[in-house]
């Protein structure tokens, strides 16, 4: 089994910035491919970015390229998510995903494990 803890959330100002970790434990790190995905009331869960095990590819969102970036320590066995320049419509409880394989995916239903989310909030 896989246990994903995300951590970070908070509440920021337009134009400030956050940074999520997901610390992850259970089944081993490697040939695994991360993702971060968000969700706002009402809307569904969409697609952030991702990561290959071993960090030579990252795909992001076009809403947050440029403002956002994915990393991975696996010695650490964490994720992280650093999101600069975060804009009120970045608000939404934050989800950390891991896929077994190689590839990254952008689908929800490409992953197996999931956190239990950490919620963002941009207001001023």
């Amino acid at each position: 089994q896989v246990q994903l803890v995300e951590s970070g959330g908070g509440r920021v100002q337009p134009g400030g910035s956050l940074r999520l970790s997901c610390a992850a434990s259970g089944r081993p790190f490697e040939n695994a491919a991360m993702a971060w995905f968000r969700q706002a009331p009402g809307k569904d869960r969409e697609f952030v970015a991702a990561i290959t095990w071993s960090g030579d590819r990252r795909d992001y969102a076009n809403s947050v390229k440029g403002r956002f970036t994915i990393s991975r320590d696996n010695a650490r066995r964490t994720v992280y998510l650093q999101m600069n320049n975060l804009k009120p419509e970045d608000t939404a409880v934050y989800y950390c995903a891991r896929r077994t394989g190689l590839d990254m995916g952008v689908i929800p239903r490409q992953y197996e494990y999931w956190g239990q989310g950490t919620q963002v909030t941009v207001s001023s």
